[in-house]
């Protein structure tokens, strides 16, 4: 019986392109609180499609520092993938299917936003990193 090798999990990459999705959702999520939109003309599904990507990332961030050992590092290198892969169609949908009169504010408030994060609110909500929790 051949014995797996455990794939090298390349931490440093994958830990800053989490912390990048997740502090640019992050900057979408408080942008779009700054709005003066109804519910009606945000698409409310493709939202939660984000808000779901946004804790698969806290997921991965978590599996990261706890989880030698206990999860199958092929499968979480895999996953964590394709959950970064499909960031950048799900924001396009989601921009396209916001309401018009959006479209010319969201990008600048949104950048002014991601400019003014701090890094480690990327582990918002991470269980045992949560900076709001030290």
């Amino acid at each position: 019986m051949m014995r797996r090798i455990p794939i090298p999990i390349p931490t440093t990459v994958l830990r800053t392109r989490l912390e990048n999705a997740r502090l640019d959702l992050l900057a979408l999520f408080r942008a779009l609180d700054r709005m003066d939109l109804l519910p009606a003309e945000i698409p409310q599904k493709l939202l939660r499609r984000l808000f779901e990507l946004d804790a698969d990332y806290a997921e991965a961030l978590w599996a990261l520092d706890h989880a030698a050992g206990r999860l199958n590092p092929w499968a979480m290198l895999r996953d964590t993938l394709a959950a970064l892969d499909q960031l950048p169609d799900r924001l396009a949908q989601f921009r396209k299917r916001l309401a018009p009169r959006a479209h010319s504010t969201l990008p600048t408030l949104e950048q002014s936003v991601r400019q003014s994060l701090d890094p480690r609110e990327a582990y918002n909500m991470v269980p045992g990193r949560d900076p709001q929790n030290r």
